[in-house]
C-alpha cells in the first residue's frame, strides 16, 4: 500500500473549516462537547454566586443576637434572622426558636439546618463531576471512532494508492474530539475543586457560627 505524497496547495483553514471537513461522527460529538462547556460555564457561574452571597455576613450580626438575647428581646433575634437570609442567620435563627428546649435538641435542630444549608450549596455539584470525568471520555470515543473510519478508508483502498485526503477526516476527528475532550474536562476539573474549596470556607464559617451561638445560650446572662 502506498501513500500519494504530491505536492499539494497549502490552504490556511479557520478552526470553523476544519470542524466542518473532520466528519459527521467529529461535528456531532464536539457539539455535544460545546453543549457540555456551555452547561458547565453556567453552571460554575451560578453556584459561584450562590457560594458568595452565602459567605457575606454582618460582622455585627452575632453581637446583635447576643444583645437581643442578654435582654430578653428573643422577637428581635428572629426578626434580625429572617432579615439577614444567610445559612449562618436560618441556622441561629432555628436555634433561637428552640430557645427553653434541651440543649441537645437545640443543637440537632441546628445541625440538621446547617446540613440542608450545605446541600444547597452543592446542589449541581455532581453534575460538574460528571462533565469533568465524562467530557474526555466522549472526546476519546471520538478518537476511536476517527481512528477506525481511517482504518476503514486503508482496507478499502488495499492494493491502490492512498490518498492523504481519503484518511484527513478520520485524523481531524480522532485529533479534534481528543483536544475538545481534554479541554472541557479539564476545565470542569478546575472548576468542580474552586467550588469545593469555596464551600469548604463556608461550611467552616457554619461552624464557627453554630459554636458561638451555642457558647452564647450558655452564657450566665443568656435567656435559657
Amino acid at each position: 500500500m502506498l501513500l500519494d505524497t504530491a505536492p499539494t496547495e497549502e490552504v490556511s483553514q479557520s478552526l470553523w473549516s476544519i470542524i466542518m471537513n473532520s466528519g459527521t461522527g467529529s461535528i456531532v460529538i464536539i457539539g455535544i462537547l460545546f453543549l457540555m462547556f456551555a452547561f458547565m460555564v453556567y453552571l460554575f457561574i451560578e453556584r459561584l454566586t450562590t457560594i458568595k452571597r452565602a459567605s457575606q455576613e454582618d460582622n455585627s450580626f452575632m453581637a446583635r443576637i447576643r444583645d437581643y438575647i442578654h435582654d430578653g428581646k428573643i422577637d428581635s433575634a428572629v426578626r434580625l434572622c429572617e432579615e439577614t437570609d444567610t445559612p449562618s442567620a436560618r441556622m441561629v435563627g432555628k436555634g433561637i426558636s428552640r430557645i427553653g428546649r434541651p440543649m441537645n435538641d437545640l443543637s440537632v435542630a441546628v445541625e440538621n439546618v446547617g446540613n440542608i444549608e450545605v446541600a444547597k450549596l452543592e446542589k449541581g455539584l455532581v453534575i460538574l463531576a460528571s462533565i469533568s470525568g465524562g467530557a474526555p471520555m466522549i472526546g476519546f470515543l471520538g478518537t476511536v471512532t476517527g481512528m477506525f473510519s481511517t482504518f476503514q478508508s486503508m482496507a478499502a483502498k488495499a492494493g491502490g494508492v492512498v490518498n492523504l485526503e481519503d484518511l484527513s477526516s478520520g485524523m481531524y476527528q480522532a485529533m479534534l474530539t481528543t483536544i475538545a475532550g481534554l479541554i472541557v474536562g479539564i476545565i470542569a476539573y478546575f472548576a468542580y475543586n474552586y467550588l469545593v474549596s469555596r464551600i469548604d470556607s463556608v461550611v467552616r464559617k457554619l461552624e464557627s457560627r453554630t459554636m458561638e451561638f451555642l457558647d452564647l445560650l450558655n452564657e450566665p446572662a443568656a435567656v435559657q
